[in-house]
């Protein structure tokens, strides 16, 4: 994609959806947009499925610019969000009906077809209407159907967002399997962080019509490139800062107490900045410790099973948080933060 501009209504009511979007997707990788609603995502995905036209740039496949062809004439298809299954079909019915409309031999649909049902692993329940199906199962004939034709690139629309947790979680797992297995180019949408981080190969973090930043899940989650991409994945601190000494790498931040912390830049930078670590990365200490960087209260802890979260007043107007597997603290303890230049980060915006 190169500058996709998308622009809906004239004049004053002109709204533009996405901004001169800018991304190359890798042959067979798992690519996710991820974004809050409104953000772009989808409109950019019905763009490269061809159910909308770009107001301007391009939009390329293999070297070929498709952002002019119809969807019929591009070799991609689609899983929405409510799978669009034909409920008076069977499940081979389904799979098979793209195949007969592209004038298929009754040979090869019939393979096709029963290499798709043992792929989704639903070999057993091909010959069953698929209003009788679950939810979970309704997915995975929409997955069967989309891959029958052997696309070059499969959309997917948040097709996991009316499942419960656990099957979700589950069908995440399947959907890898799948697009591994197959090798097909997958461009999965979602505003669920979690699933982006375990089913991507690279995730593109969207807001506002853009694409901040895109890199591996270990890149989004551990060097976020701006302040919005950090907050919207995952937990993290934020402290506020002066930059007292610049390097190349690494800069020093006074704090609004005094205190000053060395964090590490990805560029030279000045003036007041925004510092980010994420809680697992705050260790606990003795708050008598001389080498403690910060020190302050313990005003809550929130178990959630694997672990505890522990809320520290440090004298910075918010709590920074700690997570650890069996903290021994309690309430009103006085406690050390550690905090590692590794793992302090100055954000860029």
């Amino acid at each position: 994609m190169v500058n996709v501009t998308k622009a809906f209504g004239t004049g004053e009511r002109r709204f533009l959806a996405l901004g001169g979007v800018n991304a190359t997707i890798r042959k067979g990788e798992f690519f996710t947009l991820l974004g809050p609603s409104g953000c772009g995502k989808t409109t950019l995905l019905r763009l490269i499925a061809g159910f909308e036209l770009p107001t301007s740039g391009e939009i390329l496949l293999d070297g070929q610019e498709i952002g002019h062809l119809p969807p019929y004439r591009r070799p991609v298809n689609t899983v929405f969000q409510n799978y669009a299954l034909f409920p008076h079909m069977t499940v081979a019915e389904n799979i098979s009906f793209g195949l007969e409309m592209l004038n298929k031999p009754k040979a090869e649909i019939a393979s096709t077809v029963e290499r798709m049902l043992a792929l989704v692993k639903m070999s057993e329940l091909a010959g069953r209407r698929t209003d009788q199906l679950s939810g979970g199962q309704q997915q995975r004939v929409a997955l069967a159907r989309a891959l029958a034709p052997q696309p070059k690139v499969l959309l997917l629309d948040e097709p996991l967002s009316a499942l419960d947790l656990k099957l979700r979680k589950e069908m995440q797992v399947e959907l890898k399997r799948i697009q591994h297995e197959t090798g097909i180019t997958f461009i999965f949408v979602t505003h669920d962080q979690e699933e982006a981080l375990t089913m991507s190969d690279r995730i593109a973090v969207m807001a506002k019509g853009n694409i901040l930043q895109i890199g591996s899940p270990s890149e989004i989650y551990n060097a976020p490139a701006a302040r919005f991409v950090a907050d919207f994945i995952g937990d993290i601190n934020f402290i506020e800062g002066q930059v007292v000494v610049a390097g190349e790498k690494t800069a020093q931040i006074r704090l609004p107490g005094g205190q000053v912390l060395t964090a590490r830049a990805s560029r030279p930078v000045e003036g007041p900045v925004t510092l980010a670590i994420r809680p697992e990365k705050v260790g606990l200490r003795h708050a008598d410790d001389d080498d403690v960087p910060l020190s302050g209260t313990v005003t809550n802890l929130v178990y959630f099973g694997s672990g505890t979260n522990v809320h520290v007043d440090v004298g910075l107007g918010a709590d920074i948080v700690a997570r650890a597997t069996a903290p021994k603290v309690a309430l009103g303890d006085r406690v050390g933060l550690d905090l590692h230049v590794t793992d302090l980060s100055v954000l860029a915006e």
